[in-house]
């Protein structure tokens, strides 16, 4: 579908309104992610032609981690936001989790002594503090809602990933994401099905 990227108010991604409540019901992805997805690799393709991510890739991140912001009851708002926020677990180097002592104050993540991946694509504070965007023009970038953190979640895997139509270049992208193979396998699979019309 045609998307302008400079819209100047609104929500960007509710361009992609029509695209995302036909595919939604089979995908069983809630249509505002999916405008979402879909926005951000629009975005993507004209700002970052080279990188060639795919919305499914966005989606299959957003499903493993926060089943697309709905994880343990949380709901997006019509502009965007995940609430109640999604928090990861303390990331105190426990039960197989890095350790990453805190790099925010608490100010993001709501933990003054170690990080916690935040929001429906779990950014840490750190990396969101690099790579963090405002794609839905509230003036705020916010890991919180699921416009910027698609938006930005694109940006990290294009500069990590470099040509995400590549296989290496693909895994380097999901490795920088999540250092886990079975996490990239997962994320693949989840997005291969919604490549292909449907949920797992």
């Amino acid at each position: 579908p045609a998307v302008n990227i400079n819209v100047k108010k609104g929500r960007p991604a509710a361009q992609l309104h029509d695209w995302a409540a036909e595919r939604a019901p089979k995908l069983n992805i809630p249509v505002t992610a999916l405008e979402a997805y879909g926005y951000a690799a629009r975005v993507a393709e004209v700002v970052n032609p080279n990188c060639r991510l795919s919305w499914t890739t966005l989606a299959g991140i957003g499903m493993v981690e926060s089943h697309h912001g709905t994880y343990r009851g949380s709901t997006i708002a019509p502009n965007g936001d995940v609430d109640p926020p999604i928090r990861g677990v303390v990331l105190d180097g426990t039960n197989g989790n890095l350790r990453i002592p805190d790099t925010d104050k608490g100010a993001l993540d709501g933990d003054a002594t170690m990080d916690r991946a935040m929001g429906p694509m779990q950014f840490i504070p750190e990396t969101w503090r690099l790579y963090g965007v405002d794609a839905n023009n509230d003036g705020v970038a916010d890991p919180d809602n699921i416009d910027d953190a698609a938006l930005s979640a694109a940006g990290y895997l294009c500069f990590r990933g470099k040509d995400l139509a590549t296989a290496r270049g693909w895994m380097e992208a999901l490795r920088a994401y999540n250092f886990s193979d079975q996490y990239a396998r997962t994320v693949r699979d989840w997005a291969t099905a919604y490549a292909a019309g449907r949920s797992l």
